[in-house]
């Protein structure tokens, strides 16, 4: 009688709420540290190239998004645990900033973190393509903001 091994039927709807309900995590987290933002970054002297306070929620709030959606397509692939590593690393390092930048008042550790985050979210980004450009693509405007972000912390660093 020949013997047959079935493979639980993974939910990828359940695993797609899952990692969003982490990375809102990770964006609660910041929330919850930046009750002061808002007047903690107007006493800030800035680059007159500084967006306004009010861009900052809805800019996050996409780019979480987009963060879950990656991590979520590349789940799809089966992907590789390195990759899964880098992407776990990175939200914590983005679950840092926050807590850095406003309430530990520590814009220098800040910018240390967003480097660091910078490199990180590169890394998942090369990862990623490896087995899914949709969820490498879906990493880049976060690239691209973290870049910006990081200027930005660069700015108040020295500015201050």
């Amino acid at each position: 009688m020949p013997v047959t091994t079935t493979t639980p039927r993974r939910n990828p709807w359940l695993a797609l709420l899952g990692f969003v309900t982490v990375v809102a995590v990770v964006g609660l987290v910041g929330a919850l540290a930046a009750t002061s933002a808002r007047e903690i970054y107007g006493r800030l002297h800035q680059p007159s190239w500084a967006a306004p306070a009010e861009l900052f929620g809805p800019m996050w709030t996409v780019m979480y998004l987009l963060i879950a959606f990656a991590g979520w397509w590349y789940w799809r692939t089966d992907g590789e645990t390195g990759a899964y590593a880098a992407y776990g690393i990175g939200l914590l390092l983005n679950l840092l900033w926050t807590p850095l930048f406003f309430a530990g008042r520590s814009t220098t550790l800040a910018l240390i973190d967003v480097v660091a985050l910078d490199f990180v979210v590169f890394v998942t980004v090369v990862l990623f393509a490896r087995r899914s450009r949709v969820a490498a693509v879906l990493l880049v405007p976060y690239l691209g903001w973290l870049a910006y972000a990081t200027a930005l912390n660069s700015a108040v660093v020295v500015l201050n």
